[in-house]
């Protein structure tokens, strides 16, 4: 199944159960994961990707998750740092993983796509959609497996 557009995307995720929701939100997340530098992050995202996680392991790791989150805010300070805000984005994409809103995969997908932003506005270079591009592939070899 090939993705074209946010259309396509946005169906296809709809369609999707909570904890694949919850999987192919951590894939976005992952993705981007080099702009973080918090290891509870990267141990969420783990964590997130499971599908043998327990109630109990998925609490803890939201938790943990919400904590960077505040953190990375924090850290963004008045001076704006860009590098600083695309960590924040990639806490909040690993946060919404394990949101029980309405489309957890989305929110995590929009804010992968904030954090690489920052990360081309900090670099000087384009992004040319390949966030959106990769989010694609992404969830079309999830729908695949």
């Amino acid at each position: 199944m090939a993705i074209n557009n946010d259309n396509e995307f946005k169906l296809a995720l709809n369609g999707l159960s909570r904890a694949g929701q919850r999987q192919v939100a951590a894939r976005f997340a992952e993705n981007v994961l080099a702009l973080s530098k918090d290891a509870r992050v990267r141990n969420a995202v783990n964590a997130a990707k499971r599908s043998d996680i327990t109630e109990d392991e998925l609490a803890a790791a939201h938790q943990s998750a919400g904590k960077a989150s505040v953190d990375s805010f924090t850290q963004c300070g008045h001076e704006c740092d860009w590098n600083d805000q695309a960590g924040h984005f990639v806490a909040q994409a690993v946060l919404a993983c394990f949101k029980t809103a309405d489309a957890p995969a989305w929110d995590a997908a929009m804010h992968a796509r904030m954090a690489r932003t920052c990360e081309s506005i900090a670099t000087g270079r384009g992004t040319d959609n390949a966030e959106t591009s990769a989010q694609y592939r992404i969830l079309a070899d999830f729908l695949n497996v």
